[in-house]
């Protein structure tokens, strides 16, 4: 797989690369975020259709996600998204989608830096530039997508663009998943009680479903959709989220030093302070796994975009995709991945950049091993909420509920 970083220029405008002067291109186009199930469906039949037709299996995909781009710019009085700015919303980084799309066989992925004068052109514009630039000669969609100015260029509208022009086909994907209704608006809610928590609707009768519809706001969703993983993950539905994602949600981050209580009472943990790559669920103790990816300076040097001109690095805007062998670290019985009990907490410290109090992951690797992971690039998978956050009256009572949470992990993830 081959990686193409594009940045518009002031007016918007893109250069799009040629890939091939006879090879022509399937695309699909978004910001597969999550790369959740529907994503995968429409990555799948992207790249079918491309091996089937000879042709270049191309994913366009946005970073930073436009829902970020345009909330900020309404926030702030219509600027773009500042390079350090995080987008604590994502669910997955770049560094996560890329690694998928590589196992789903894309051939091509083209990141588009999304600005706001990008997003001012139209859909017409923006398709006409992919078949004539790019060669694109059958575009895939799930059915909801939308794109261009005003995100007017829906399912529709594409379709009948791609009939008048002759010159691409549309082919819509069936992501066979149904819809649910989740508040318009939603802050995270941690569950009240221990073990993992269920669907509030559940149960309800009709009258009682319109009337929490009524009450939150509601607004009906794909079920496999981005946004309903991120409203799942606020409540703390680790076993909805993964089902939905078709993987084990996770982040990723690099190990700072903590106040290292845990050592003390014989918890040492790994500690992730924000920005971390990836959306963090509500607070509260979760099991899960603990992978280490390997040092920040080798991981970071393996991702590098184009390479470093002044250190050898050849200034090329097609860099040949590699993972750096975070595959290997990643696999199921890999010696980097433990089992993990992690706690998600929100320190009382406000963090001037996100405008809210800093979030702190620690996760407690359940294994006899001694590890020293400071400096490295670790990534934290979820498999289930064990409890709230409790404040203890003791130390001894501590670590008795953290002996239990460690057990509890290993019952549920395995040894």
């Amino acid at each position: 797989m081959n990686i193409i970083r594009l940045e518009p220029d002031e007016g918007g405008n893109v250069a799009w690369p040629t890939l091939s002067t006879t090879k022509k291109s399937v695309v699909t186009v978004g910001v597969f975020d999550g790369v959740h199930r529907g994503h995968q469906a429409v990555i799948r039949r992207t790249v079918e259709r491309a091996k089937a037709t000879g042709s270049f299996a191309v994913v366009v995909m946005f970073d930073p996600r436009p829902a970020f781009v345009h909330k900020y710019a309404k926030t702030h009085a219509g600027i773009g998204v500042p390079d350090d700015v995080h987008d604590a919303q994502a669910i997955s980084g770049v560094d996560e989608r890329l690694r998928m799309m590589d196992e789903l066989g894309v051939d091509y992925v083209l990141i588009v830096h999304y600005d706001l004068a990008f997003a001012a052109k139209s859909f017409r514009f923006f398709l006409g530039q992919l078949v004539g630039r790019v060669g694109m000669r059958t575009l895939v969609l799930g059915q909801d997508a939308r794109m261009g100015a005003g995100l007017e260029g829906d399912v529709k509208k594409i379709a009948t663009l791609a009939e008048g022009t002759g010159v691409f086909e549309l082919d819509v994907v069936d992501d066979n998943g149904g819809h649910v209704r989740v508040p318009a608006t939603f802050t995270p809610q941690p569950p009240q009680q221990p073990g993992e928590p269920g669907d509030p609707l559940a149960g309800m009768s009709k009258a009682e479903r319109r009337a929490w519809s009524k009450r939150v706001n509601a607004r009906e969703v794909r079920e496999l959709s981005s946004t309903n993983v991120r409203w799942l993950l606020s409540q703390g539905r680790i076993v909805d989220a993964n089902r939905i994602l078709g993987h084990a949600h996770g982040v990723e981050g690099t190990v700072t030093h903590g106040e290292e209580r845990g050592r003390t009472i014989g918890f040492p943990t790994v500690n992730l302070v924000e920005p971390i790559d990836g959306y963090l669920p509500v607070d509260g103790v979760y099991a899960g796994w603990l992978i280490d990816l390997g040092s920040e300076e080798a991981y970071a040097a393996s991702q590098r975009p184009f390479g470093d001109v002044d250190e050898g690095g050849v200034a090329s805007i097609t860099q040949p995709y590699t993972s750096g062998g975070v595959e290997s670290r990643l696999a199921p019985h890999s010696p980097y991945r433990w089992p993990a009990a992690i706690s998600i907490g929100t320190k009382p410290t406000f963090n001037e950049t996100t405008g809210r109090d800093e979030r702190v992951l620690e996760a407690y690797a359940v294994t006899d091993d001694w590890l020293e992971l400071y400096g490295h690039r670790v990534r934290v998978e979820f498999a289930r909420f064990l409890r709230p956050q409790i404040k203890f009256d003791s130390v001894d009572a501590l670590v008795d509920e953290l002996k239990r949470n460690a057990d509890e992990t290993l019952t549920i993830v395995g040894q």
